[in-house]
């Protein structure tokens, strides 16, 4: 009985499912945070390239001339 009585306490806390829905939305935020960086980050490598390109053409133009 008391093994019975155990077994219902334990199904009708509810305190772990609390927590667990906060680690999955912990991880949802993560997972986009790191999609946004992602995206975000090959922006950044394009513009890089793009300035550096400018930068070496007016180089060449500057040492040319």
């Amino acid at each position: 009985m008391a093994a019975l009585r155990k077994a219902l306490r334990v199904i009708r806390d509810t305190g772990g499912a609390t927590a667990i829905e906060y680690g999955l939305i912990a991880a949802l935020v993560s997972i986009a945070f790191i999609i946004a960086l992602m995206s975000l980050g090959t922006s950044v490598d394009d513009l890089f390239a793009y300035v550096a390109g400018i930068l070496a053409d007016v180089a060449a133009s500057v040492s040319g001339s």
